[in-house]
């Protein structure tokens, strides 16, 4: 921390610069992270995941400089409001509300009209050796759930928010369009309700890892056409959601899952005749995603390809780019080989 200012500590972190223009990561860079501000907690990240997200902020998704990185698991090393937390292994919910606004007074502090998110839109997020986040957004980590499954707790909440939005009962036609990092989880968790579920897969440790669950796994040729009442788009891409579309049959739902930089030309008269419903669904119920990694009836820990260093941070979200590559981590602590 030498030559520090009172307050910050010089700290490794990888860096996204310039989002806009010319996008560099630079994955050895010395940060100034600030220290815990009041009701703060400042967390060690143990380890953090790479998103799709982090993907499209390189191709920006949003005009972000610092420190990406959303998914993690920590440990609080300082916490000046309440220092019951120090030393236990947290998670965290990455919106960061004002508690002001008419959205936090209604009950929907996700949808702040002042939020930050962390590693995404104004505070710098997990691709750090430590960072920092309001004592209410966090979680502690159950004993029994490991690091590498903790990890997944924010992916897998996102994966759960789908049943928080829609009614799904068993028997019911469900296809889940895309295989990748979220989609496995979304199908884990969809495959709990019972329901008639299908996943479209392309690639083969895809297939597998369904396979390993007992979830049907089927081509994009074998998508029958408007026969499926609730299509979950989990592809971030727009030929994911036109299959999407082709699937649901009229008055179903298709729930997007995916968020990317773009715009995505749609055909609004069909889903006006269609009466097709549109959910978007983003960031979902910590406390249930822990439960079900404590329980083990979801099992996220198949999933992880790699894990690299901090120092190779870039490497790291080049590898989770590459087609059908699924999660790659981030251990801060790693020593580089």
């Amino acid at each position: 921390m030498d030559g520090a200012e009172p307050g910050r500590c010089n700290l490794r972190a990888a860096w996204l610069e310039n989002p806009e223009r010319d996008i560099c990561l630079i994955d050895t860079r010395q940060v100034e992270i600030p220290l815990a501000g009041d009701d703060e907690a400042l967390i060690e990240v143990l380890l953090a995941g790479v998103c799709s997200t982090d993907l499209e902020l390189l191709r920006g998704y949003y005009s972000f400089a610092g420190v990406p990185g959303h998914e993690f698991v920590g440990r609080v090393v300082a916490c000046p409001s309440d220092a019951g937390w120090v030393g236990r292994r947290v998670v965290g919910e990455i919106n960061i509300s004002c508690g002001k606004c008419v959205y936090c007074k209604a009950g929907m502090p996700n949808h702040c009209a002042e939020r930050k998110a962390l590693g995404i839109n104004g505070h710098w997020g997990a691709f750090a050796e430590r960072l920092t986040l309001p004592v209410r957004n966090l979680h502690a980590v159950p004993d029994s759930v490991s690091n590498q499954a903790a990890v997944f707790t924010e992916p897998l909440a996102a994966a759960l928010e789908i049943q928080t939005q829609v009614l799904i009962r068993p028997e019911q036609q469900v296809l889940v369009v895309g295989a990748g990092r979220l989609g496995q989880l979304v199908a884990q968790t969809l495959a709990l309700t019972g329901c008639k579920l299908s996943v479209v897969a392309r690639h083969p440790r895809q297939r597998t890892l369904l396979e390993a669950r007992h979830i049907r796994w089927i081509t994009e040729e074998q998508v029958l056409h408007g026969l499926s009442e609730l299509v979950v788009d989990t592809t971030g891409t727009p030929e994911g959601f036109a299959l999407a579309r082709r699937a649901v049959m009229p008055r179903g739902t298709i729930v997007m899952k995916s968020t990317y930089k773009g715009e995505l030309a749609v055909n609004f008269s069909s889903l006006v005749v269609d009466e097709i419903t549109l959910v978007g669904s983003r960031c979902g119920p910590f406390k249930k995603a822990l439960e079900l990694l404590e329980s083990g009836k979801v099992e996220p820990l198949p999933l992880i390809e790699a894990t690299y260093p901090l120092e190779k941070a870039a490497q790291a979200i080049g590898h989770a780019a590459r087609p059908g590559v699924l999660k790659i981590l981030i251990d801060p602590k790693a020593s580089v080989s």
